[in-house]
């Protein structure tokens, strides 16, 4: 059980939205804030909002907000007590909380040894299979080459999903339908994945055509407390990337909600787990579940799970990284009313919504009751860097 202590400072490791979105709750908090920054966002909003900001070099991933070395150098040199990994990039890197803890600082985030169980998605699967916990059919180990790869994959039946064990947002997967198919995948995935994640490690999965993708939010404290916050359906992708996400889900009613709901606390008690994190889960036509993996960190919908509990889960993580004790119980947790998010990236709709670079001319951001985290203004550059959400 670790002893409560105050953050005074927090370097916030990540950039864009949800840089922004962990400044914010600091501010509220009374927390002073340090951005880093690479060559391309020298000017972004999250280095303007912050207290401080540090250059990090570099304009690629990783030479800059993967650069574990150069982040804690900078960490050290700020004098702060504590880092928010945001999502992507090292959010889910064992070895960076790792660091983050020997060097004598709070990481707000889970342990590394949590994100070795749980982060690492075919670890992940195992310990469903221990719980009892159903799991999509798979592999339960990273395909050590593509003559295992092609032999997993003809024993799991295509169409199956070569999957990054390692990270998540769609990076570092491939489906694939047929034995001709595996050899140019295999070698697609792994790079993919080394790039967004800096780890190549990918493992087979069977595909299911048109299943229900429902995710349920926990949080954990350091007193053995975890709560279940709902479900969130996030079915509508593009690319295996997620595009709406709403919540409650029209598909899960009461008696569903606390399976799923009890299934992620089991998931999340086995591995000595701590702060926010999210079980994901695939729903079949028969109302059947499967787990699917755990991610360890927050995540970009965090949002709608926020607007119906009426909890700042950034504020929370933030609290429960201090030590202290989750303020409420599973009964005191109500849901009401229904949000939907909806991600706005920066896509070409006439090519196949690729990603779309260059000056952004114009920018009206909705007005009403409608929430909007942003990451950008009116004359910022998207850069061929970084992910196009917006």
């Amino acid at each position: 059980i670790m002893k409560t202590c105050q953050i005074k400072k927090m370097l916030v490791a990540n950039r864009g939205e949800i840089a922004l979105r962990v400044i914010r709750a600091c501010r509220e908090l009374g927390i002073r804030t340090v951005a880093v920054f690479s060559d391309a966002d020298r000017g972004c909003l999250h280095v303007l909002s912050s207290d401080e900001a540090y250059p990090l070099g570099g304009s690629t991933p990783k030479e800059s907000y993967l650069n574990q070395t150069k982040i804690m150098e900078i960490a050290r040199k700020a004098a702060v007590d504590a880092i928010h990994p945001g999502y992507g990039f090292l959010s889910e890197n064992p070895s960076f909380a790792d660091a983050v803890v020997e060097a004598g600082l709070l990481f707000v985030g889970p342990s590394g040894t949590a994100i070795r169980r749980m982060g690492d998605k075919t670890e992940a699967r195992k310990v469903a299979k221990e719980l009892g916990i159903p799991t999509v059919a798979g592999s339960f180990e990273p395909l050590p080459s593509l003559q295992e790869g092609i032999r997993n994959a003809g024993q799991i039946g295509y169409p199956i999903l070569l999957k990054a064990a390692a990270g998540g947002g769609g990076k570092g997967m491939r489906v694939v339908r047929s034995g001709h198919e595996f050899e140019t995948a295999f070698q697609m995935a792994p790079s993919e994945a080394r790039g967004a994640f800096g780890d190549d490690r990918v493992y087979i999965e069977k595909y299911l055509e048109s299943p229900r993708h429902i995710e349920i939010q926990i949080m954990a404290d350091s007193h053995g407390n975890v709560v279940y916050l709902g479900e969130r359906e996030c079915s509508i992708q593009r690319r295996h990337q997620k595009v709406i996400e709403e919540s409650p889900s029209t598909a899960v009613n009461d008696d569903l909600r606390r399976q799923l709901g009890e299934a992620a606390v089991r998931l999340t008690k086995s591995s000595g787990y701590v702060n926010a994190g999210t079980l994901e889960f695939l729903l079949d036509s028969e109302g059947k579940f499967f787990f699917l993996e755990m991610n360890t960190r927050l995540q970009v919908e965090h949002t709608v799970t926020e607007e119906i509990t009426g909890l700042d889960l950034v504020r929370l993580q933030i609290k429960v990284a201090e030590g202290e004790r989750l303020p409420f119980d599973q009964d005191q947790i109500q849901i009401a009313g229904h949000a939907i998010e909806c991600r706005i990236c920066a896509e070409d709709p006439e090519n196949s919504f690729m990603p779309s670079t260059g000056i952004l001319t114009r920018y009206q951001p909705p007005q009403g009751n409608i929430r909007v985290e942003n990451g950008y203004r009116e004359g910022d550059e998207i850069s061929v860097y970084y992910d196009s959400l917006m």
